[in-house]
């Protein structure tokens, strides 16, 4: 699995002109299922989504997580962040998950963060989504598992 963060101001994801999932400040997660992804990865990457540390202290430092923050989370299904690149001037996407056991995997995450966090929006898996942000920093980090 594999987790774009981006720390935002705001973010949301619109699905045929209508908002399906918005946020203020937190972060946007930009999420890739892998075929080896199991419920260890799933707990694992929840867990490092809410406690990793991005968001400044009273020093300017970055000591918070998103839950210090009070921030949202704003989790969106990404399968071309799986994709092989290393070659070619076409992306592959044989190494990603196929779609039946990427909705499983992402419903799972999903449910694992709202578990733990009470502000959680998302995107839809499979649908052609139109994601818009303001970058805070600009902060971005590829999480993996």
């Amino acid at each position: 699995m594999k987790a774009l963060i981006q720390r935002v101001t705001q973010a949301q994801v619109t699905v045929d002109n209508a908002t399906i999932g918005a946020i203020d400040q937190g972060l946007l997660v930009l999420v890739g299922i892998d075929p080896d992804d199991d419920a260890p990865n799933i707990h694992k990457m929840a867990h490092r989504l809410l406690h990793y540390r991005v968001f400044a202290d009273a020093d300017g430092r970055m000591n918070l997580n998103v839950q210090q923050v009070s921030g949202g989370v704003l989790l969106v299904p990404q399968f071309t962040l799986s994709a092989d690149t290393r070659k070619g001037l076409r992306p592959s996407f044989t190494s990603a998950a196929t779609p039946e056991h990427g909705v499983t995997v992402f419903s799972s995450l999903v449910e694992a963060v709202k578990q733990r966090h009470p502000r959680v929006e998302t995107g839809q898996f499979g649908a052609n989504m139109q994601v818009s942000l303001t970058n805070d920093g600009p902060v971005t980090f590829l999480l993996e598992h």
